[in-house]
């Protein structure tokens, strides 16, 4: 089985020494939707070449249907063969329009910053933390799918995780066959709700198996008859899931986080870097929450476990999960404002940008709280507060120049226009709760 390689033969030449009769030329799109070409390997060496072309107007990159096409050209580093169907190879892609890299496209975006985190001297290292939930169909709507599933604190119930063992066991198989050498699995905090973990990578690498991940994790799941998701929210009584992710800047062999660390865990590179993600946290917030659905993890009250795990205010702490920010041990940080819609390119993107800005400026993140703020954040009346809507977080987006100055001007303009034409139609809609309570007005 083939994970990333450092050093890639052709992929024509990686197809004949493998076994590979087919390619899945994959890129993503501005929403995080993942699109495939299936190529013969007979034909791989051109696309390697020049590409998989692709209509632009239905690429959800922001082109008309007057536009030429896109051509997806697949990255050999990135090469996953389908531990289910090994005659498979699947590759991330640039995208490239008229001959040139396509700006707009999130790994495109996310190329543009790590290369000038490396025009510093970094290396960006980040692992993900993806939670998601198991479901049925029913005729009543989604349910978990295991109806035993049903404790008030499921949280790393033992019964729970090994009534789907057969799914968590091939899927941590699978991830040890490409080498991402995962290291603990359990059940979450909701019903139906569980969370693998791998190895943490360079941050591209790391993009590009989550979107792997997600594909993997659907597909083995509705081979049980059942839907895998990483909606924030599926359900108002029970925890959302997360994406949490864990940051680190290297230097060579040496993690520059930890180098210098005081005893709260940060060198003073760590701290400016942190420093700088809590600066634009707010503009942030629409990269590490992009759907309409994500403020209802975000804002929930208290669930039936009797916790959110979700951050409201923008602070960091040490190893306290009630803040945006944690720094659980030396040498790293974790991001608990990610949840699992999040376009996984663009979210690292903004927080290495957001990142290097602080480290540019020295920016200096306040002391730490070593506070409950799920039970004390009024106590702190200068805490700012994030974002409670997916219109109130495009609108500190579209406030934060250098975040704006990321994403560029096509990528920005489609982004704005996506996301604004699905707040507007939420808004359109009206729901069973206010029938309920205003139908005797």
């Amino acid at each position: 089985m083939v994970g990333t390689l450092t050093q890639p033969k052709p992929l024509a030449e990686q197809a004949k020494s493998l076994g590979i009769k087919f390619f899945l030329v994959s890129y993503t799109d501005l929403l995080g939707g993942t699109r495939a070409k299936l190529v013969p390997a007979a034909k791989i060496a051109s696309v390697e070449q020049d590409g998989a072309f692709f209509c632009s107007f239905a690429s959800n990159l922001g082109l008309g249907p007057d536009a030429p096409e896109i051509a997806a050209i697949p990255d050999p580093t990135s090469l996953i063969q389908l531990p289910w169907e090994p005659t498979v190879g699947w590759v991330a892609s640039d995208v490239y329009f008229e001959g040139k890299p396509f700006l707009a496209a999130p790994r495109m975006v996310l190329n543009r910053v790590l290369d000038q985190c490396a025009e510093l001297g970094y290396t960006y290292k980040a692992g993900v933390e993806a939670e998601f939930f198991l479901l049925k169909k029913t005729e009543a709507g989604f349910a978990v799918a295991d109806e035993r599933d049903t404790a008030e604190k499921p949280c790393y119930d033992q019964i729970n995780l090994m009534r789907q063992f057969d799914l968590i066991s091939t899927l941590v198989e699978y991830m040890e066959l490409l080498g991402w050498e995962p290291y603990q699995c359990d059940h979450e905090d909701a019903n139906g709700q569980f969370e693998l973990n791998w190895t943490f990578s360079d941050a591209k690498t790391t993009c590009d198996r989550h979107v792997f991940f997600k594909y993997m994790v659907k597909t083995l799941a509705e081979r049980r008859g059942l839907t895998a998701t990483f909606m924030p929210k599926p359900f108002s009584h029970i925890t959302g899931s997360g994406g949490h992710v864990h940051n680190s800047l290297w230097q060579g062999e040496t993690n520059s986080f930890s180098e210098g660390a005081d005893e709260g865990g940060l060198s003073p590179v760590g701290y400016h870097f942190l420093g700088g993600v809590l600066k634009h946290a707010k503009g942030l917030t629409a990269l590490f929450a992009p759907t309409v659905n994500s403020y209802r993890r975000l804002g929930a009250s208290i669930t039936a476990s009797g916790s959110t795990w979700s951050p409201r205010y923008i602070s960091y702490g040490g190893n306290n999960r009630t803040h945006m920010l944690r720094i659980p041990e030396a040498g790293r940080f974790e991001c608990r404002l990610v949840d699992g819609s999040a376009n996984l390119y663009l979210a690292l993107a903004g927080m290495l940008t957001a990142g290097v800005d602080g480290i540019k400026n020295r920016v200096f993140p306040g002391e730490r709280i070593d506070e409950n703020l799920f039970t004390r954040g009024s106590e702190f009346p200068g805490l700012p507060m994030l974002p409670t809507s997916l219109y109130e977080a495009l609108n500190e987006l579209k406030h934060d120049k250098l975040l704006m100055k990321m994403l560029g001007e096509l990528g920005a303009k489609t982004f704005f226009e996506f996301k604004e034409k699905e707040w507007n139609a939420f808004c359109t809609q009206v729901t069973d709760w206010e029938m309920e309570h205003y139908i005797n007005i």
